[in-house]
């Protein structure tokens, strides 16, 4: 079956992605009073009975006035409209008509795409009243809906369907076409050295907002990308600042939702930009993918901004190696969004890492392995006696996981545990996979 797309518009602050986040059934889009927060086009699937669509939510529409990212949210808006079937052309009822609202009017007239004017924020049947007054914007009956309290979303969904007719049946039955598996790769880094650049690149076109303001990717970003004979799901995130430096509201947002994609991620890419030194921020946000055990590449963008390239790149493989020591044989890859340096090798090291974090380890190899290293000894004394290690076992991948039985949990030295992690990697091929060691007493 071919989903048909429908098209959220209108101008700023009327609603679109609270109506966007009730139609999918979840919290996507950002939604707050303050206007101008959607920038890029937020995809997701309607899964109604009568029929099931694609929804896509775009910036508020503000033509000839000359506000920031004005023109990169029309440009947005109109490659949304462009495969659209259908618009909701969204207003506030309790605004009435404005003059934007009749300039959007004309616009959408002239592009001949089947139209539903939708009357929001309609809370009250004396809104609702008000709100057939719409009809003079000449776009048929206006549905009145109050996105925010779900009232007459379901009329809403009703008129979709009735424009949108039966699904297209492409004449093969969904079970003989199985989905494949995504990889999830949430691309990572402070604000400004080039995560939207680098993700338009790699989907082929310019799917979010690039601009040298910081901070301007607000939403975390989705776009399905086949490339090699496998799917990945990537996510452009926005710029994860320094804790002081986070404002109340959008940027909040923004920066949760970034540590929630990092948790949610099969691979992470942090973006380091190459035209600057590493950054304590950098560092940090190393850490937080570290500590939620995903396995990450470190891209260093602009790198065509760089003269003294071989002298740069040694001091960038050591930086790393001390700075972010703590993530073991982490892949450092030297790219250059703007003219497509490189770029493919990003994805090939994503294979490769998640490839590391699905390795299974027999049991017999496993203790024939901590048999060797328990003989060897330690590079701190353990506290408090000695410790005797019984059996091992793999318990999970992605990390891979391992259950350790000694005689006391409580005698493993922090340098126990890193001469450990380091030689499974050595040992198994793990690469730069997060490890996950979990000791146990043998009563246990």
């Amino acid at each position: 079956m071919i989903l048909p797309l429908v098209a959220i518009v209108g101008a700023p602050n009327v609603g679109k992605s609270t109506l966007f986040n009730r139609l999918i059934g979840r919290r996507q889009s950002i939604v707050t009073d303050e206007p101008g927060v959607t920038r890029d086009r937020i995809y997701g699937t309607v899964q109604d009975s009568r029929t099931p669509f694609r929804l896509v939510d775009t910036g508020g529409l503000t033509p000839r006035v000359e506000t920031a990212y004005a023109r990169e949210i029309e440009r947005q808006a109109d490659a949304a409209l462009a495969e659209a079937a259908l618009v909701l052309f969204v207003v506030d009822a309790r605004a009435g008509i404005t003059a934007l609202d009749r300039e959007l009017t004309s616009m959408l007239r002239r592009l001949n795409i089947p139209l539903i004017l939708v009357a929001n924020k309609a809370d009250s049947k004396a809104v609702e009243q008000e709100a057939l007054a719409l009809h003079e914007l000449g776009l048929g009956s206006p549905v009145p809906v109050s996105a925010e309290h779900a009232l007459g979303v379901d009329d809403l969904v009703d008129a979709v369907a009735k424009v949108l007719g039966p699904l297209e049946d492409t004449g093969e039955p969904a079970q003989e076409s199985p989905e494949v598996p995504e990889l999830r790769v949430a691309i990572v880094g402070r604000p400004n050295v080039g995560k939207s650049s680098i993700f338009n690149r790699l989907v082929g076109e310019e799917r979010v907002l690039v601009s040298d303001i910081p901070g301007t990717t607000r939403d975390a970003i989705d776009t399905a990308l086949d490339f090699g004979g496998r799917r990945y799901r990537l996510i452009d995130t926005a710029g994860l600042r320094r804790r002081g430096r986070i404002q109340r509201g959008v940027d909040r947002f923004s920066s949760m939702r970034a540590r929630k994609n990092i948790e949610r991620c099969d691979v992470a890419v942090l973006v380091l930009d190459a035209s600057e030194t590493l950054a304590s921020q950098d560092a940090h946000i190393a850490g937080f993918i570290v500590d939620a055990y995903r396995p990450f590449v470190v891209v260093l963008n602009k790198w065509d901004l760089i003269s003294k390239r071989e002298e740069s790149a040694k001091r960038w493989l050591s930086d790393v190696g001390h700075r972010l020591s703590f993530a073991k044989q982490v892949p450092l890859i030297f790219v250059s969004a703007l003219s497509g340096l490189r770029m493919t090798k990003i994805l090939e090291e994503v294979d490769q890492v998640h490839a590391c974090a699905g390795i299974q380890v027999p049991t017999a190899d496993l203790n024939r392995y901590l048999h060797g290293e328990t003989e060897a000894s330690p590079s701190a004394p353990p506290p408090r006696g000695s410790l005797r290690f019984y059996y091992m076992t793999q318990t999970g991948v992605y990390p891979p996981s391992f259950v350790l039985f000694c005689n006391d949990p409580k005698k493993v030295h922090f340098s126990i545990r890193r001469r450990l992690e380091n030689a499974l990697r050595e040992r198994f091929g793990l690469g730069a996979a997060p490890i996950r060691l979990n000791f146990r007493a043998r009563r246990e």
